[in-house]
């Protein structure tokens, strides 16, 4: 049996089709699953009457909304592509990406309406013929998408598409150059989902917040097992830590994800006697490894943090640590998914021993398909069957990974390997460091030494004071040699440090 993704939609909203399903806490709308697939329908039939074809790209420059996830669906009921695009992006990166996928419909909204101008007064630089505003008062030329889908039937359209047939082309964050749009198909995201449900503990009645901006992986895959396992899907349109902590309250939530920078602003704002995260059952957190001091805060406030691991070309999962694991392994991402494999190979390819650190290799049928119009680079990263991460990682005796690092983010200090996610892993545990960033500059003595930028939480805190904390905690090469105060470390959407930023900004050699 073959299933088109848009069709699980229409498959929960005849299960249960008056259980809440979406509430979007911006405007305080909610949705039954019947009332979303409904709407969903409208979109659908609505990209018909464009004469959509099978397998043509829809963009959706969205923040977090019902609209982004009706149009989701309703692409894929209709055999379109989806392409989710980062509204943090400028007019000239998302030219390269409508141009790069070949989307021809853009739905976009109305806080978007500058940069979609910009872009429609550059005439044929990107292939889009169709224009659709969310909110707002379009412009000449662009349909308004609130009179477009009522216009439209909410009648079930025949499903096109399955299997192989692509779903979305997700566009990497491009820390190392320009994006690559990553192909995944409506089995690949069958099995994401299938392995997520295997393996996560999801239960019917949870309610899960969703945090992340669904243009990432971290939560379009969190949304997409929401409405297949019956779970209440609650939107923010974007991040503020005072906020989740209120919804976490008031919508009961008992699941959410938050990458450990997320997890550090909740912190410094938490209040327990305004806040109630008494339902909030676990927390899982991905993106980069998170701090051993950040977990045990956590877990000291009756909170499970289950780290997780995933790749945007794996779709999502990789691996993830649960119940008793992850308070007894605090710091292990766990083991690899249900329908996933996982190795850690040296350099020629074999499997290192318990402890030894080395590349980790993802299998498994969510796998991505490859890059889109990149078959060089799909070449260099699947190889055998197996997604080759660049990350670094050690797996112990009994399968369990803990990631290290990047491996372009690894440093050589004095002919040693040294990864900076170690050494920031220690530096959030001073009390008076908000954040942390660590690259290697140029050193005369030791090739490289470790540089660490920091975000103050304490104002009299020296370059000093970072120093001597490191010092005895790591060994001797892995110490900071130099530290930089700044007001913000930059990160990518998915709360990545951007390593490439503090490289170009902080150059100097340091002794």
């Amino acid at each position: 049996m073959t299933v088109n993704i848009g069709e699980l939609l229409t498959r929960q909203a005849r299960l249960n089709p008056d259980k809440e399903g979406l509430v979007e806490t911006a405007s305080g709308r909610r949705f039954s699953y019947g009332e979303l697939n409904a709407r969903s329908n409208r979109v659908a039939n609505g990209l018909s009457s464009l004469d959509l074809a099978q397998g043509e790209r829809v963009g959706l420059l969205l923040m977090n909304s019902t609209e982004f996830v009706e149009s989701f669906f309703a692409i894929g009921k209709v055999g379109g592509v989806i392409v989710p695009l980062n509204w943090r992006l400028v007019a000239d990166e998302l030219e390269f990406i409508l141009s790069d996928s070949g989307t021809s419909v853009l739905i976009f909204g109305a806080e978007f309406a500058e940069v979609a101008d910009e872009l429609r007064s550059r005439g044929d630089a990107t292939p889009v013929e169709h224009w659709i505003q969310s909110g707002g008062e379009p412009g000449d030329g662009v349909l308004g998408y609130d009179d477009w889908i009522a216009a439209q039937s909410d009648a079930e359209p025949t499903p096109v598409g399955n299997g192989d047939d692509l779903l979305f082309i997700m566009y990497t964050s491009g820390t190392t150059g320009l994006p690559k749009g990553v192909i995944h198909s409506h089995d690949t995201v069958l099995w994401a989902l299938l392995t997520i449900m295997a393996t996560s503990d999801f239960r019917i009645d949870d309610r899960y917040l969703n945090t992340l901006p669904m243009f990432h992986v971290g939560a379009l895959a969190p949304m997409l097992s929401c409405l297949y396992g019956g779970v209440a899907l609650v939107v923010v349109r974007a991040f503020d830590p005072n906020d989740a902590w209120k919804q976490i309250g008031d919508e009961s939530i008992t699941t959410t994800l938050m990458v450990p920078a997320m997890l550090q602003f909740m912190l410094a704002v938490y209040n327990p006697d305004v806040h109630d995260p008494s339902k909030l059952r676990w927390v899982m957190s991905g993106a980069a490894p998170v701090p051993l001091p950040l977990i045990e805060t956590y877990i000291g406030m009756g909170i499970e943090i289950q780290q997780v691991y995933g790749l945007t070309e794996t779709g999502g999962p990789a691996c993830l640590i649960t119940g008793a694991d992850a308070v007894e392994r605090a710091g292990s991402t766990g083991r690899a998914f249900f329908h996933t494999d996982v190795r850690v190979v040296r350099d020629d390819g074999s499997d290192c021993d318990p402890g030894e650190k080395g590349e980790v290799l993802v299998a498994g049928p969510h796998i991505m398909l490859g890059y889109w119009n990149r078959p060089d680079a799909t070449a260099e990263t699947i190889v055998d069957g197996w997604l080759h991460t660049g990350d670094v990682a050690t797996m112990d005796a009994d399968g369990f990974v803990t990631i290290v690092d990047r491996t372009k983010d690894m440093l050589i200090s004095g002919g040693e390997n040294v990864y900076p996610a170690e050494i920031e892993n220690v530096l959030l545990g001073h009390p008076g460091v908000a954040d942390a960033g660590v690259i290697g500059v140029p050193s005369e003595r030791w090739g490289e030494s470790p540089l660490a930028v920091i975000v103050r939480s304490d104002a009299d805190l020296t370059a000093q004071d970072v120093i001597t904390y490191t010092k005895g905690k790591l060994a001797p090469f892995k110490t900071v040699k130099a530290v930089e105060f700044v007001d913000e470390i930059p990160r990518n959407p998915s709360g990545k440090i951007l390593k490439r930023n503090l490289r170009e900004q902080f150059s100097e050699p340091v002794d």
